[in-house]
This record gives structure tokens, C-alpha cells and sequence, in this order.
């Protein structure tokens, strides 16, 4: 039994099409609870997809979630890095084994992992799909938002955003996550055979007359589970854009350069690692050059020392050139969101620097409603007036020399890293 037809261009994730309802959800404080309601209201399937799973505080109540699911008879399937959580706690594997919770470590390094750059390739992107209808995408990884890997306990929660979406670019996720569940299979007939049931049980379920019955409860489910209404619009137009290591190299990134040379009045990129290639560098210049004001809000907390000193010199040369460059002071910053002109933006796991763009399976969700893309705006321009400090070129220069020697050391370490896994930055 053969695999289906490989879908067209317009069935592929990318594809643009109308009728989204987008919502905007900010920390784990309000993904939590929809992804919960989703998942408790979920009669056949769960998909999760997370680079790090914290098995503590707030993201407990996903995991309770996902084991409450199974054990009602829901088929639950769950990736998680095996860099950003390489070890999952052993009471969890047992209850997940009693459950039924299906799970796997996204190519977990080993002992000589290391070693080896084809291994450096991450699971970076943040998907949830329930029931093939109703799908979540953002920056915010399955982690407490007062905990943070590096920084340790954070005393304001760290700033991060993620979409809830119903609409056509749902079964783009469902497509993509079960892709690489069944390349993370054993056996190949066996994963022939699970993805021709799985889409003929996929064409079934959208012919269901109870469809938008079903829709409307979980909608009412999860909106009572949340303390603050989130931003939300309907019949919205949006995409979802992948990067992979195969046939989605670049969309991302020129989905981003796209934008960029098409903007007119403001760029305003929120992003935790930023270190743009000379494609993105030379598209923020020529902006600059055609009067558009570029603004940069990043995170001020240090957290990895290559991608803190690294950024530095391209962040003074952006700087000099009359980039507004911000860093968010309260807390971390994990977010990954941009808007351009009030008429396009994007919420998704990418970061604008190397590892995201050439090495991470990412997701993004673009959209062109104007609605959402202003409120996201507003949202972003009230945090840095009030929750920043400005960051010129002056101050980058007169910084002591060892500090600016470390960043021509971790500006080489990165081109090196990159030079062994045979990318161009």
C-alpha cells in the first residue's frame, strides 16, 4: 500500500487562504489554559510538538492534560527535542505508558552527539493540533513562565507570545507534524499504512455534519478557561510557513525579506536571538534608505554567551545606521513576532539568527489582517516605552575591550559552527 499523492503547491504549507480566526495569547498564563480546554474537549486526536516539555509548575496542567486525554481513549502523539529536553522524568514516562501517551525525543545527541554537525539540526518549532481543527503556534515552549533554563527563577514572567487558530492552515500543521512523526517511525510499512488510515480518517471527520457543533463547544471551553480575554479576530487570511532542512530551506527567511522590501512606513521586529545574515542586514539598510523607521525590540537578560556577543557588532552597525534598537529590561524575552506597516505580521518559533534560519525545523504563522496586526503593534509599542532601554551605537563602542573582544570571539565561534554544518551566513 502506497503512499497518498504528494499534495499540489496550493495544498502545501505556505499556502495563503481566508477565513482564520486567529487569537494572540501572551506567556504560558494564557496558552496553558487554551491548550488545555482544547485538549480536554479533544474525541479523537492531540498532536504536540515542543523543543523543551518542563515537567513543573504551570506546564504540569499540559501534561495532565495529554495523560487525561489518552487514558479516555484519544490517540495523543508528543515530540520533544532531545536537545531542549533531553531527559523526560520517570514517573512521567510511566504514567504516559499507562495512558497511552505516544511519545519520542526529536534526535537526541548521545554522548559523542556533539561531535557530529549533521546532529545539530533541532526540533525548535512549538505545534499543537486537536482534532485536526483547532491548532497553536507561537514561540512559547511547555516551561513555567518564571523559570527560565539558563537565567533560573525569574521574578517577572518571561515575554513570549503564541497564536490559537481555527481555520484552512490547521491541516498544514496536522500535515507537517505527522510527517515527522512518521519519519521518527522504525518501520517503513507500518508508517505507510498509519498515514493512508490517518487521511482517509482525516477526509471522513471533515464531512462530519457536527463539525461546527463541535467547533462552537470548544470555542465556549476554552474562553471560560482563560482569566484575560485574549486578542482575537475573525475571517482572517494567514499562512503557515515552515523551515526544514529539505524542502522548506528558506521560506521563513524570505518570508521575512519579502515583508521587509515591501515596507513603506515601520518594521517592528521582537525577537529573542538576533543576528540577521547579510540578506536580512542589507534588507533592514535599504529600508532605513527609503525612510522607513526600523525598530528592534530584544532581550537584555544575558542568557547564551555565543548568541549575546555575537549580535553585538552587527547590532552596532544596525545602530549606527539609525536602527531604534531596544532590550527588554523585567525579565526574558522569548519571543519571536514582527508586524510591518499595520498590514502583515507573524507570531512562530523563529528566531533571526543563524541556528533558527539554517538549522532548526521552525513554524511560523503570517498573516495579513490588518486588525490583528495593528493590536499586535500597539501591544508591542506599549512595551517599549515602558519596559526597555535604548541601546545605540555609542554605548556598543565604548564598552570595555574585553567585552568587545568577546564578540569578535563569538562572532567567530558561530562562523565556524556554521562553516562545519556547510551554510553561508
Amino acid at each position: 500500500m502506497g503512499i497518498p499523492v504528494r499534495p499540489s503547491d496550493d495544498e502545501r504549507p505556505g499556502r495563503w487562504a481566508g477565513g482564520h480566526q486567529l487569537a494572540l495569547l501572551e506567556g504560558g498564563a494564557q496558552l496553558f489554559p487554551a491548550m488545555v480546554a482544547a485538549i480536554d474537549a479533544a474525541q479523537r486526536l492531540v498532536r504536540v510538538e515542543t523543543y523543551i516539555f518542563e515537567f513543573a509548575g504551570d506546564a504540569l496542567q499540559v501534561a495532565e492534560a495529554l495523560e487525561r486525554a489518552a487514558a479516555r481513549g484519544v490517540s495523543v502523539q508528543l515530540v520533544i527535542d532531545g536537545v531542549g529536553s533531553p531527559h523526560m522524568p520517570a514517573d512521567w514516562q510511566a504514567r504516559f505508558a499507562r495512558a497511552g501517551v505516544r511519545w519520542r525525543h526529536y534526535q537526541p545527541l548521545g554522548r559523542l552527539g556533539w561531535l557530529l554537525p549533521s546532529r545539530w539540526r533541532r526540533l525548535h518549532r512549538k505545534l499543537c493540533v486537536v482534532d485536526d481543527t483547532v491548532g497553536f503556534c507561537g514561540g512559547i515552549n511547555l516551561i513555567d513562565d518564571h523559570d527560565d533554563v539558563a537565567l533560573g527563577r525569574l521574578s517577572v514572567p518571561r515575554l513570549d507570545f503564541s497564536l490559537r487558530v481555527v481555520g484552512p492552515l490547521v491541516v498544514d500543521m496536522v500535515l507537517t507534524m505527522d510527517q515527522l512523526w512518521w519519519r521518527l517511525q522504525l518501520v517503513r510499512r507500518a508508517r505507510q499504512r498509519e498515514f493512508r488510515a490517518a487521511w482517509q480518517a482525516l477526509q471522513r471527520v471533515r464531512r462530519q455534519d457536527d463539525l461546527q457543533q463541535w467547533l462552537r463547544q470548544i470555542d465556549w471551553h476554552w474562553r471560560e478557561r482563560l482569566a484575560d480575554a485574549p486578542m482575537l479576530v475573525e475571517e482572517a487570511r494567514a499562512a503557515l510557513v515552515l523551515r526544514d532542512n529539505v524542502t522548506h530551506r528558506h521560506r521563513i527567511e524570505r518570508a521575512y525579506l519579502k515583508a521587509i522590501g515591501e515596507a513603506r512606513h515601520e518594521i517592528l521586529l521582537a525577537n529573542a536571538y538576533f543576528i540577521p545574515g547579510r540578506r536580512l542586514r542589507k534588507a533592514l539598510l535599504l529600508a532605513l534608505a527609503r525612510g522607513v523607521r526600523v525598530r528592534l525590540l530584544l532581550q537584555g537578560e544575558y542568557e547564551h554567551f555565543l548568541q549575546y556577543y555575537a549580535a553585538r557588532p552587527v547590532l552596532r552597525a544596525l545602530a549606527s545606521a539609525g536602527v531604534e534598537v531596544m532590550e527588554y529590561a523585567p525579565s526574558a524575552l522569548h519571543a519571536k513576532v514582527a508586524v510591518v506597516d499595520g498590514r502583515w505580521a507573524t507570531v512562530g518559533s523563529s528566531n533571526l539568527d543563524p541556528l533558527s534560519l539554517l538549522l532548526a525545523r521552525e513554524a511560523n504563522v503570517m498573516t495579513t489582517d490588518t486588525r490583528f496586526a495593528l493590536a499586535l503593534r500597539q501591544r508591542l509599542d506599549a512595551i517599549m516605552v515602558s519596559d526597555t532601554r535604548a541601546l545605540d551605537a555609542i554605548a556598543l563602542a565604548r564598552r570595555p575591550w574585553h567585552q568587545r573582544w568577546l564578540d569578535r570571539v563569538a562572532y567567530a565561534i558561530m562562523r565556524t559552527v556554521l562553516w562545519l554544518t556547510g551554510h553561508r551566513y
